[in-house]
């Protein structure tokens, strides 16, 4: 039976506490946070910096025993200071998180892999890893490329490759480059799917990753054959944004929705 985490995206207009609640009901047995912007003026959580917050979530996570499998976002672009994360670090620590999410804006790859070591090496101390994610409309498109940046940056201990299923399924990405990725590397996958194919716009992509994802086994990603061929106990991040479908019924109900289909392709039910 595979470990399943609650995604940011799937419930989306929850706060940090009750996500983890909707969590514990249902039956996941991590959540995934988003605690600062993946861009200007984007939604995020509020936990950093505000103490009422982190204090009732550290309540709710004693109560129910759900943990932080995942933060995010970290972005490297060419100017990044990795000294800009050390509350994101800090928030992760305190919670017991795992991994950071971690996205490539630079196409300096050999600066971008300098800066992720840094980030990396920062990170080591608090005892979080460095999961960069590759996405077809970012400067890590494939997981090819996202291994060569990793080996770039010396593999640091602390490294890994976030595969999600969604840019598996829009990238260049083959069962074959999954396989060939270290098992070291591998720290969680997140779940989704869509239509397949490489012929999207970037606003086409962007789209679906941010609000238009299907449940697994509505789309033509194969699915199967990703998480037969990813490690069989990596947990499972269950990442399905869909606002048309899951705001009239509300964040519970849809992370039900998507952790029943998650299951039901992976043959946990």
């Amino acid at each position: 039976m595979r470990t399943y985490s609650l995604a940011y995206l799937t419930a989306n207009a929850s706060t940090v506490p009750q996500a983890i609640g909707i969590a514990a009901e249902l039956g996941y047995a991590y959540v995934g946070l988003r605690v600062q912007p993946n861009g200007p003026g984007a939604p995020f959580q509020t936990l950093i910096g505000n103490a009422a917050v982190l204090r009732e979530t550290q309540a709710v996570m004693r109560d129910t025993g759900v943990g932080v499998y995942d933060l995010e976002i970290i972005r490297i672009g060419e100017h990044f200071n990795v000294c800009d994360q050390t509350a994101l670090m800090d928030i992760g620590q305190t919670l017991g998180a795992k991994a950071v999410l971690v996205a490539a804006d630079d196409t300096n790859e050999q600066r971008l892999a300098d800066n992720y070591a840094r980030l990396c090496e920062a990170m080591r101390p608090y005892g979080l890893t460095g999961d960069l994610e590759f996405m077809p409309w970012t400067a890590v498109k494939d997981a090819k490329q996202a291994m060569r940046i990793i080996e770039l940056a010396g593999r640091p201990s602390n490294s890994g490759i976030l595969v999600d299923a969604l840019h598996f399924g829009r990238s260049a990405t083959t069962l074959q480059d999954i396989a060939a990725i270290p098992r070291e590397l591998l720290h969680y996958a997140q779940m989704c799917d869509a239509t397949a194919g490489l012929n999207f716009t970037t606003d086409e992509l962007i789209h679906t990753a941010r609000q238009e994802r299907l449940l697994p086994g509505e789309g033509n990603i194969d699915l199967k054959g990703l998480f037969t061929t990813l490690p069989q106990d990596l947990p499972v991040s269950v990442e399905i944004v869909n606002l048309e479908r899951s705001q009239p019924i509300g964040d519970k109900a849809w992370a039900k929705l998507a952790l029943e289909a998650s299951k039901k392709l992976l043959g946990d039910t």
